[in-house]
Formats: structure tokens, C-alpha cells, sequence
């Protein structure tokens, strides 16, 4: 069977998925990889064969996405032009997390697909949601479209819901609490960032942050590059994590039992959607970065709440139920008579 995975580019959190996901797939059948966007910071690690542009959203510099850097940024004519230059017929079957080029392709040429995403959970009607009348879920619903959706949240709100992918570098690390907090907030500047954890003097601080190169020390702040080594190291010897309302970093965090605090990105419709689930569950959060909420950080990085979860490993389990309407009889038997 030939597969083509299409990952969204934007953002660290899916392909943080895609690396566990792969070696599965690639057992599963001929796999090719498509990755749109580049709004990332992460070495996928496996050969690309389609890089797209896509549609991306801009993350502005005040905890939100920037519409109108997004909107200057969007080329309708060059999506439309990788819609019909990909060629999904030489694919049995599309597995897509939240990639529109493909998505879109594959509607128009009644290509099997199968979506797998977080944002296919945020959409389920058993999950938390936030508002009624909300332009941004009309955009998540849309934006990749799917007949066969599944997708992955913090709790299991349905049958097409299941548990976070924790990567097996997560899952194998060893915690200890060293005492400093970990900070990731890429839709904030680093030198907004600072500035408000400058005001809680008592803690140390770990900011991971895209604007640097090297590491810089102010005081009781460390700002970090990106670097997956040095996030993973710095989250499991933690004493908390302060991040924002997405899905694999919270998810990371509440696996390696850290305290958790975060802050949902502004116009972010499923940034929004998680914070109430996360606060549901009872982590904490707050609305934004700035100076009138220093004393509810220094209340949480005081507090030892910890939000008790289970995240079994059952990825290869999950992706051979999902594909098994897909195999023909030659791919199945082998397996049965094995």
C-alpha cells in the first residue's frame, strides 16, 4: 500500500508526532512524507519527498496570531497551484494531520484520506469548547478537510479520541526537580518574556526562545535557542512549566508529572478550547504574559499541585485499527496466517 503523510509545518507539535508516527507507518506500507509550512524549529529527521508552502498563520509578537501578517502572507494562487501539482492518485490513502495542500488535493480527486490530528479533537462535540459563534473553529473545521477524522486530546471525550503521543524520548527520560522552571512561549518576544519573569526574582528560569543562538544570562533568567536535547533535559528536571495552550508540550509536561501553567495564544480558537480543558482537569492557567499577573505566577510556582494522568504507549495499536479498512486481502492474510 502507498501512503503519503502530510504533516502541518507550522509549529513544533506535529512534527514532534510525526517522528513517533513514521517508523510505524513506514512499516505499514510505501510511505512518503509531504510537510507544509516552515514555521518550525524541529529537524524532522526523516527524507521529505514534498515541501509546500501551504497556508500559514503569522504568530505576532504579544501572545497571538497576527491576522494581517497573515493575510499579507497568504498566496491563494500558489496553494491552488500545489493543490493540482500533487499527484495523490499514485496514493492508496493520505494520512493527514491538519496539512491543507494535501487535504484539499485529496477531496478533489476522491483520494482516500484519513485525518489524524489534535485539532480533529478540539472539534469533536464531546470536547471543551470555547465560545459558541467562533470564526476561527469555522477556519480549524475547513482548513483540511476529511470525511474519516480521528484525533488525539488530553482526556478521551469519544471513540475517535484518544490519548497523547508521548515520543519515546520523553517516555525513557529520567525527572528530578532541580528546581527551575521551564518557559516555552514562541507567540511572545523574548524581551517581553523577561521582562515580566524578571518580576519573580525568587525562581529560575529556562527560556527556550527562537530569537537567540546561544545562551544568554540575565540574572535569574537562562534564555536558551531551540534545542530538543536541552528542552527535554531542562522539562524532566524541572519544578514546572510554563507554556503556551497547545497540545505537545502541556501533554509532555502533565506525563512527566510536572506543575503546569499556561497561557493560551490570543485569535488561537484551539489554544482557547485546550486551556479550558487543561483547566477542567485543574492545571493552571492565566490569560496573558504580562506584569498584572505576576502575582498569580509566583502563587503557582508557590503550589504543588500536580495533575495525576494516564498515557499508555498504544500508537502501533491505534494506527492498525485506523488502516485496517485499507489493507486488501494480499496485505491482510500474510498477517492473519502469521
Amino acid at each position: 500500500m502507498r501512503i503519503l503523510y502530510a504533516i502541518q509545518g507550522t509549529g513544533n507539535g506535529h512534527l514532534t508526532r510525526a517522528k513517533v508516527l513514521i517508523p510505524i507507518l513506514q512499516q505499514k506500507g510505501d510511505l512518503d512524507i509531504l510537510v507544509s509550512g516552515n514555521e518550525n524549529n524541529l529537524d524532522l529527521g526523516f527524507e521529505i519527498k514534498y515541501k509546500v508552502h501551504g497556508l500559514n498563520f503569522t504568530f505576532g509578537k504579544k501572545g497571538g496570531i497576527d491576522f494581517w501578517a497573515t493575510y499579507k502572507k497568504m498566496n491563494l494562487a500558489r496553494f491552488y497551484k500545489e493543490i493540482k501539482k500533487l499527484p495523490v492518485k499514485d496514493y492508496d490513502l493520505i494520512i493527514n494531520d491538519f496539512e491543507p495542500v494535501s487535504a484539499w488535493a485529496a477531496k478533489l480527486n476522491n483520494v482516500n484520506i484519513i485525518s489524524l490530528s489534535h485539532q480533529n479533537a478540539v472539534l469533536d462535540t464531546a470536547s471543551p469548547k470555547y465560545g459558541k459563534y467562533k470564526l476561527e473553529k469555522y477556519i480549524l473545521k475547513y482548513y483540511a478537510p476529511a470525511k474519516d477524522r480521528f484525533g488525539f486530546h488530553f482526556d478521551t471525550y469519544s471513540s475517535a479520541t484518544f490519548t497523547p503521543i508521548i515520543r519515546n524520548k520523553i517516555r525513557n527520560t529520567k525527572t528530578s526537580n532541580k528546581g527551575h522552571f521551564t518557559v516555552y512561549l514562541p507567540s511572545y518576544t523574548t524581551e517581553k518574556i523577561v521582562k515580566v519573569l524578571s518580576k519573580i526574582p525568587i525562581a529560575k528560569w529556562h527560556v527556550f526562545s527562537k530569537e537567540t543562538k546561544s545562551l544568554i544570562f540575565k540574572k535569574n533568567i537562562t534564555i536558551y535557542p531551540i534545542s530538543e536535547f536541552d528542552f527535554i533535559k531542562s522539562m524532566a528536571s524541572s519544578a514546572g512549566v510554563l507554556c503556551g495552550a497547545g497540545f505537545e508540550t502541556p501533554s509532555e509536561a502533565l506525563y512527566l508529572k510536572k506543575k503546569l501553567l499556561v497561557i493560551p495564544m490570543k485569535n488561537q480558537y484551539e489554544q482557547q478550547c485546550n486551556a479550558i480543558a487543561l483547566k477542567e482537569m485543574g492545571v493552571s492557567v492565566i490569560k496573558k504574559l504580562n506584569k498584572k499577573q505576576v502575582l498569580k505566577i509566583a502563587q503557582w510556582i508557590h503550589s504543588d499541585k500536580i495533575i495525576s494522568v494516564n498515557y499508555p504507549d498504544i500508537t502501533e495499536d491505534i494506527l492498525e485499527a485506523i488502516l485496517l479498512p485499507y489493507y486488501d486481502e494480499e496485505t491482510i492474510m500474510p498477517t492473519i496466517l502469521s
